[in-house]
């Protein structure tokens, strides 16, 4: 039998080109069977088509028709067959009516026994209404029963939700991400902790690059969906540190590089700098930075998503250069993809946070919350 596999964005779309292939006017006249359903991908990575089999359905209309008309033909032929059969009973009704009116006796006791016969006919016609009856009422107790059986499972209380924990959390991070890796067919390893109800996951593996995309910005989208799959399976909000090959490791690293450069230019020439806005994750990274550093300050200013950190002298603390002369104001804005020809540029501003910015280093009293 003729048949045909057609590829297309959707299936209705694949669908149409294949009846239009077939020469077929609507999908009533083909059998559809789908053998490959659409998949978006992921950030544009593993989609796929959507795969039809159309196969024309037989034509049977005719055939159908015949078997009609010589069904008619038969059933007008037992009816003509069956017209003499009438007039032989019609015949014998009135010889038994002859009968009757010669010899009133025979009659009588032909009519008793008729009555006799029609009183049990109606008796086990009674029977089998009342069988019939009680079927029914059967039939319609079990349809009552059925949804009052539904009703008694409903009002069954229900068992109260366990509450997940971070380490029940963790586990579903895991099943997670692994599950990402096979569906990409990209192979590595996660490995999952939990420090102070916060989860740590860490991929890694050759080919795990390709969740960090330009400047994070893919590995972000990733925790960012991880942490709505373990907020709707778990019904609790999931603090999480996101990590893919290193990247968050090779990007703190540079950022502390980065703020020992400014604020060893501060303790020089004094004044203040504002590096570009961060997330959350990279602000905290620096404020880490400046506690190890003496003489210099940090404190955030502005509102997400363009909240900065800005890294000033310590009260009471007087510039290295100023008996050279004064403060210089060409400090300006710190960008730390421009401060460095190695880590920094190559890893980007952007990276994947924790969701909390912990600014109890900053002296000057400015605090974030979690």
């Amino acid at each position: 039998m003729e048949w045909v596999e057609v590829r297309g964005r959707t299936v209705e779309a694949a669908v149409e080109a294949a009846l239009a292939e077939l020469g077929l006017a609507s999908a009533d006249e083909a059998n559809i069977e789908v053998v490959e359903e659409p998949n978006r991908g992921f950030l544009g990575m593993g989609s796929r088509e959507a795969l039809v089999r159309v196969t024309p359905k037989p034509k049977q209309e005719k055939r159908q028709r015949r078997r009609k008309r010589g069904g008619g033909g038969s059933e007008k032929g037992r009816q003509q067959k069956g017209r003499p059969e009438a007039k032989g009973r019609d015949d014998r009704s009135g010889r038994q009516k002859n009968q009757s009116r010669q010899g009133g006796r025979s009659s009588g006791g032909r009519d008793e026994r008729s009555g006799r016969q029609n009183d049990q006919s109606r008796q086990a016609a009674q029977g089998g209404r009342g069988g019939r009856n009680e079927k029914t009422s059967k039939q319609t107790r079990k349809g009552q029963d059925s949804p009052r059986a539904k009703e008694r499972t409903m009002e069954e209380p229900t068992t109260p939700e366990v509450e997940i924990d971070a380490e029940g959390q963790a586990a579903v991070v895991a099943e997670f991400l692994e599950g990402l890796l096979n569906s990409f067919g990209l192979e590595g390893d996660v490995t999952t902790s939990v420090e102070d109800e916060l989860i740590i996951a860490d991929v890694a593996g050759e080919q795990t690059e390709a969740l960090i995309g330009p400047k994070g910005s893919i590995m972000q989208s990733v925790g960012e969906l991880t942490r709505t799959v373990v907020q709707r399976k778990t019904h609790r909000r999931a603090r999480l540190r996101l990590d893919v090959g290193g990247y968050q490791e090779r990007r703190r690293e540079a950022l502390r590089i980065y703020t020992a450069r400014l604020a060893e230019q501060v303790l020089e020439d004094g004044g203040e700098i504002m590096l570009e806005p961060m997330n959350p994750a990279d602000r905290k990274t620096v404020h880490d930075a400046v506690v190890d550093i003496e003489g210099v300050s940090s404190f955030s200013e502005g509102e997400e998503p363009n909240r900065s950190v800005v890294i000033a002298l310590a009260p009471g603390v007087e510039p290295r250069g100023a008996s050279e002369g004064a403060p210089s104001e060409d400090a300006g804005e710190g960008d730390p993809d421009e401060a460095t020809d190695t880590d920094i540029r190559e890893e980007g501003a952007d990276a994947d946070a924790e969701g909390t910015d912990d600014d109890s280093s900053d002296e000057a009293g400015d605090s974030e919350d979690e």
